[in-house]
């Protein structure tokens, strides 16, 4: 029988420790959140491996020191209403309930959305909501939030969405521009998303945040 306790353990100590992620409350949620029941059962063998973990459709698990990086840079605190846009089968969002006050999930695979309430009640998260609609569309009903994090790739961000933001609220996004990426994290200040760029990472782009193709006459 596989010891997925153990191979947790070996991925915060040697993918995500090592990334300089050193604030608590995400150790404790990498910790405490089993990964192997929120990939496929089929790829539970892999869970830990250190790389995103594929759902089909373009869509992934991302890696844990991806993510760990991330919700670094992006400071959720204790009193954060936080939303996930493409929580997949809702391994995000669980570390994310570890983190923040509620975070509201948005899913647009309607088996995943299934899966991911699934998985997220059977490890008793009972901070987080699953939303199915348009990743694009977010949840503004819910909101607005102090945090909004992306799990995976964008090109471009709706603004529909980005008004979802409290003033003073933080973005985390991995912008991807031929096959490469980096983590921004932005802030909003009159209305407007002041970006600063934090570390190279990649992942398949979100359905939705496509590059908007331009057009030539």
């Amino acid at each position: 029988m596989t010891d997925y306790s153990t191979l947790r353990t070996a991925m915060v100590d040697c993918q995500v420790r090592p990334s300089d992620v050193t604030k608590f409350p995400i150790i404790e949620a990498m910790l405490s959140v089993p990964r192997e029941v929120f990939v496929p059962s089929q790829s539970r063998s892999v869970a830990y491996a250190g790389d995103h973990v594929f759902l089909g459709n373009n869509r992934i698990v991302m890696d844990a020191r991806l993510l760990a990086k991330m919700l670094d840079a992006l400071d959720i605190c204790g009193k954060d209403l936080v939303l996930d846009i493409g929580c997949g089968l809702g391994y995000s969002s669980a570390i994310i309930a570890h983190l923040a006050e509620a975070v509201i999930a948005v899913e647009e695979d309607d088996a995943l959305a299934l899966e991911a309430e699934a998985n997220l009640t059977s490890q008793s998260v009972d901070n987080a909501i699953v939303v199915t609609g348009a990743l694009t569309d977010g949840a503004a009903k819910h909101g607005p939030y102090d945090a909004i994090f992306f799990s995976g790739g964008v090109a471009e961000i709706p603004a529909k969405l980005l008004e979802q933001l409290k003033e003073g609220g933080r973005v985390a996004a991995l912008f991807i521009e031929n096959q490469f990426g980096q983590c921004k994290i932005g802030v909003k200040a009159d209305g407007r998303i002041a970006w600063r760029t934090v570390f190279d990472g990649t992942a398949p782009i979100l359905p939705g945040f496509e590059p908007i193709e331009e057009f030539a006459l």
